[in-house]
């Protein structure tokens, strides 16, 4: 049995996969959707119009993720966070935010494994998530202080300085975060992390899996400040709100992936300490500390 479930996890990633590319391709060929008609008719948020936002109360249980937070803030999924199904997740985030059906059933599915659980048969608490060392939070998060329950909420200091950083408009005048302030603050992150986090801790896998995740940033909510300003504060979808993906089967894989190489790729402590922006204390630390990873990695 040790050897099947391996082999069957292969075989479905590379099924998964294999779907993938098919959809990705079929994005580039067929026409984009068009604004307002991105999430499906008769689901929560059709025309922009969201469930109403509820704060969580004590007992309610929240994770790291914000989007599954947000969910479940609407009431779109349970509003205390508490017996939801994985498969539920699936298709939840498929109509919510326009991602694709493989990643829509992959990643539940994998936090399913990570949780032992089963992805078709077993419910699980949002804060259960919570439980794996670096799952879904990590070190140098975005939204998180390390070391401190991912449940209580987002750190607001840290989403301050992320939206500052916004000085570029889009077409339509919207403030937006672009690929460059994503880097950059990236890099920052990691920097104060590895400056001041005695248990600092990023393997290479959990850079790539960050970056993708601060890539979403930019592909669902085309960075623009004034929406993600409530979602990340609050984990609430603004009025009139919807995914910034048009790509007509949503996000891929490809896209997905690709758009977090281009985030890492461009991410360099040695360029951003040379700037001096770093966490007060931080400076000399962060020298030695990066030093010490590359020697590691």
């Amino acid at each position: 049995m040790f050897l099947i479930t391996p082999l069957l996890n292969f075989i479905l990633t590379v099924l998964v996969f294999t779907w993938d590319f098919g959809l990705a391709v079929a994005n580039t060929l067929l026409p984009k959707l068009k604004a307002g008609q991105v999430t499906p008719k008769g689901k929560p948020g059709e025309g922009g119009k969201w469930p109403a936002y509820v704060a969580p109360k004590e007992g309610d249980s929240r994770c790291g993720c914000p989007a599954l937070n947000a969910l479940a803030n609407h009431g779109i999924i349970a509003h205390d966070g508490k017996n939801i199904k994985f498969t539920d997740i699936t298709s939840t985030v498929r109509t919510t935010f326009n991602i694709g059906a493989p990643i829509s059933y992959y990643v539940p599915r994998y936090a399913a494994n990570m949780v032992k659980k089963s992805y078709a048969k077993d419910t699980f608490d949002l804060a259960e998530l919570n439980l794996v060392p670096n799952g879904i939070e990590h070190d140098a998060s975005f939204l998180r202080a390390d070391g401190t329950d991912p449940g209580t909420g987002p750190h607001l200091e840290y989403i301050q300085e992320l939206l500052a950083l916004a000085s570029t408009k889009d077409k339509d005048g919207n403030l937006i975060l672009t690929l460059k302030d994503i880097r950059e603050y990236s890099t920052k992150r990691r920097m104060d992390a590895r400056a001041l986090n005695p248990g600092f801790s990023l393997s290479l896998s959990q850079t790539g899996f960050a970056s993708n995740n601060a890539s979403t940033l930019l592909s669902i909510f085309g960075g623009r400040t004034e929406d993600l300003d409530p979602f990340l504060r609050e984990e609430r979808f603004p009025a009139g709100w919807e995914s910034r993906v048009r790509s007509r089967f949503g996000l891929s894989f490809a896209a997905f992936n690709w758009l977090g190489f281009l985030v890492e790729v461009g991410i360099s402590e040695k360029r951003y300490r040379a700037k001096g922006v770093v966490a007060a204390g931080a400076d000399s630390a962060a020298a030695s500390a990066e030093d010490r990873y590359e020697e590691e990695v």
